[in-house]
């Protein structure tokens, strides 16, 4: 099959393994972002986040892979140009296309281009807007094709690669064989649809996947009001060929780039439609007060939070990620904070802004250093490091023996017998 010239406008997390994977098919790369510092990072060879496996298939397609600041430089021998640009919600919950937007504009300086490829996560009918923008301009023979992404962070480029599907939606059929092309060497089968039907299928995966997650988190709360075990609930549904045991660990809630944004998105989308997407909005509430509903737990355990030393055992959204974007540490922290307590933090990858609330928190090298002095102990992230942590060295460095396990990643009857108060999410609380 021939070798493509594909720009990627968008050198995020999305971006970066589009492009490092077309790179990895074969085709020429050039990827454009209008931040400076991460253009700068990526010239000089390493990489501006945290993917496994991500900078071992750039540096091993260096030779296909450039970066650019310029737009016109992206687009100029471009055939196919990607959109991977961020779509941030707005104060109203609709999706932010402005910089979707400017790469379409950018697009008349291209002579050689085939096909326009909306990977940014947007709202139903975005593609129409785009195919009409694109034939005023003067690029009626420009195909037009939606092909969201399902990678999850921490295997992004295992799920490029190896697929469930590659979904495509398009027009013409042109576009449809032009982007079955592009994918030859990935291991999964192509879906066409039409663009709309693209467009709904990732906003309705993303959001059926955060109600597995909240209807989770509701089940967890109605085991411990009955004293009901969660993980032999869920590991009993699980085995169901009909629901499989996948988003169904119980915890703090879901957060990252993605079903947030999108579950928000899709709620606004019905509401301007007139229609009232109550489901949504319901998974949308409990996943906002999980990490509410932790923190009045331990309050009470604390018998208050003012002057308390906490310490929080991770702070991204969830392992294998350096992603802090929407993660139930901030809602954690913030409360915290505002109830008063000293909080000290603990994360391997991890790199927040300088600003509230983790410009008032304190960072700490180990779990252990983050306990010592703590009044209680939090795991807000599911990192395995955690289950290797010298547990007894950590309860003899505290000073008051409160864990609550926000992700159920330890054993409570071992974590008692040490000497814990134990506490986490739809398992009852086992107090020595």
């Amino acid at each position: 099959m021939p070798k493509r010239n594909v720009a990627v406008f968008g050198a995020g997390y999305i971006g970066l393994v589009t492009s490092a994977c077309l790179a990895e098919l074969g085709h020429t790369v050039t990827v454009r972002d209008i931040q400076p510092e991460r253009i700068r990072i990526l010239c000089a060879g390493d990489i501006p986040i945290f993917e496994p496996g991500l900078g071992d298939m750039i540096s091993r397609n260096k030779e296909r892979l450039s970066f650019t600041l310029d737009a016109g430089e992206a687009v100029r021998d471009a055939e196919v140009v990607y959109v991977c640009v961020n779509t941030p919600p707005m104060a109203s919950g609709d999706a932010d296309l402005s910089r979707v937007w400017a790469v379409v504009n950018a697009l008349k300086e291209s002579a050689r281009l085939s096909a326009v490829v909306v990977k940014s996560t947007v709202p139903v009918g975005t593609g129409t807007r785009i195919r009409a923008a694109l034939d005023a301009a003067g690029l009626e023979h420009v195909g037009y094709a939606s092909n969201p992404e399902f990678t999850a962070e921490g295997k992004a480029v295992q799920d490029f690669m190896r697929p469930d599907r590659v979904v495509v939606g398009t027009a013409d059929d042109a576009t449809a064989a032009l982007l079955t092309e592009l994918h030859a060497g990935v291991d999964g089968p192509v879906e066409v649809m039409d663009v709309a039907s693209a467009e709904m299928v990732k906003m309705a995966a993303n959001a059926l996947l955060a109600t597995k997650i909240s209807f989770t988190n509701e089940i967890a709360t109605m085991c411990e009001a009955t004293g009901a075990d969660i993980t032999q609930v869920t590991k009993a549904i699980g085995m169901d060929h009909r629901l499989g045991p996948h988003f169904m660990n119980a915890g703090l809630g879901y957060g990252g780039s993605c079903f947030p944004k999108d579950s928000r998105a899709l709620r606004a989308m019905a509401s301007n439609a007139g229609y009232p997407f109550q489901l949504i909005t319901a998974v949308i509430d409990v996943n906002e007060l999980q990490p509410r509903r932790a923190i009045q737990r331990l309050k009470t355990r604390l018998e208050g939070l003012r002057g308390k030393r906490i310490a929080l055992l991770g702070m991204t959204f969830k392992a294998g990620t350096d992603d802090m974007r929407e993660a139930p540490s901030t809602t954690v922290a913030s409360r915290l904070l505002a109830e008063g307590a000293q909080v000290r933090c603990w994360d391997p990858l991890a790199q927040p802004r300088d600003e509230e609330p983790w410009s008032s928190t304190e960072r700490r090298a180990t779990p252990v250093e983050a306990m010592a002095g703590a009044d209680a102990a939090m795991i807000v992230t599911e990192w395995p490091e955690l289950r290797e942590v010298p547990w007894g060295e950590a309860l003899a460095g505290m000073a008051r023996p409160v864990l609550f396990d926000g992700r159920n990643l330890l054993d409570p009857q071992a974590m008692s017998k040490l000497g814990f108060t134990y506490l986490s999410v739809g398992r009852g609380t086992a107090v020595i």
